[in-house]
């Protein structure tokens, strides 16, 4: 099917006429500036920032396109991936007339940003072990559809979709199909970016809060066409990336042997807890993950939710989403913080047994 990024455009945004910053008028480093209203003097951090930061990022993305094997124009820096979705909502659907399809259970900002846009939402709810029917989505779609998203690895449940599936839905549909790959880093399916350039529709997200350990830090990344990639840095609030998380950022960037050590780290605690969990009696099923955490089903989530957080170990009660009743999503932790949880959960006083 043809992708022509104009129509599905709100008419609006192909006149929308941006805010122009000082940092859009001249983007250079050198020189007397005196264009931005900033105190000359320096800030009262020993850094200095008094200066307004890169409203485009240009060297973050350069150095992040390095590590993903991409071209910088092709490269969206947002405030968390919610950024993101929030900016596709509003550069794509227009309030009280079109829709986006949702397959739960999945991330809930997508719903939440779809009824802060005012845009409806049509579900076609994943099966039960959590795979996505490419037909039956496509079949959802009409002709208000702008978005599909799929998240894979899928939050909550941890397992990623199958890669077929999601090419037929790419290759279906007319609007834009958004894969979150927030947890990309933790499977062993490649990242959709290298098909970037063959599916003009398609929009990646992925994030520094997990893998990188840099969720304090609030950035998320969205890959696509340079047209598309325009659109948003249109729209997006002029200096939506402050100066210390670029530089952070960037930092960061220099290091990934630390990163993958961190996610090779992660996989044996994975596998670790995974395995000790399987030998608790309560434990009724483990859900295959490609993520940085497990989907556990158990025969009293809620009263072991509360136990747990009697004994100050937080999980996440999923117990309420599609086909997660009685779950609980656990975080894999480092391996002192998985053993409370073991141990806390072996000594949960269990009523059923009781009986």
């Amino acid at each position: 099917m043809a992708f022509q990024l104009d129509k599905l455009l709100r008419p609006h945004i192909l006149k929308l006429k941006p805010y122009s910053s000082a940092r859009d008028e001249y983007s250079g480093k050198e020189g007397v500036f005196l264009d931005a209203n900033e105190n000359p003097f320096g800030s009262i951090t020993a850094a200095a920032y008094n200066r307004y930061p890169d409203p485009y990022q240009r060297d973050l993305k350069v150095k992040i396109g390095l590590v993903k094997n991409i071209d910088s124009e092709q490269i969206f820096v947002g405030n968390g991936s919610d950024e993101a979705i929030d900016l596709l909502f509003r550069a794509f659907c227009q309030p009280g007339k079109d829709n986006v399809i949702l397959l739960p259970p999945t991330y809930g900002m997508y719903e939440v940003s779809a009824g802060i846009n005012d845009v409806a939402t049509k579900k076609v709810n994943l099966s039960p072990d959590f795979q996505m029917d490419p037909n039956a989505v496509l079949s959802a779609v009409d002709a208000e559809t702008k978005m599909i998203f799929i998240c894979s690895p899928n939050n909550p449940s941890g397992n990623k979709l199958e890669r077929s599936a999601i090419r037929q839905v790419v290759e279906g549909f007319e609007g834009l199909v958004v894969i979150d790959e927030a947890y990309i880093d933790f499977s062993d399916e490649p990242s959709f970016i290298e098909e970037l350039n063959r599916y003009p529709n398609l929009v990646i997200m992925q994030t520094f809060s997990k893998a990188w350990g840099l969720a304090g830090l609030r950035l998320g990344l969205a890959f696509a066409s340079p047209e598309l990639i325009h659109i948003l840095n249109l729209i997006k609030p002029p200096y939506n990336i402050n100066q210390l998380s670029q530089e952070l950022v960037a930092e960061a960037l220099q290091d990934v042997a630390k990163k993958e050590k961190m996610v090779k780290d992660i996989l044996e605690e994975r596998d670790y807890l995974l395995k000790a969990l399987t030998k608790l009696p309560l434990v009724q099923k483990i859900y295959p993950s490609h993520a940085n955490f497990l989907l556990v089903k158990l025969p009293e989530p809620k009263a072991m939710y509360a136990y747990l957080i009697s004994k100050k170990v937080i999980v996440r009660d999923r117990s309420k989403v599609v086909h997660g009743e009685g779950c609980l999503r656990i975080s894999v932790g480092t391996r002192s913080e998985n053993e409370l949880l073991l141990q806390a959960m072996a000594a949960f006083p269990n009523p059923i047994a009781n009986k």
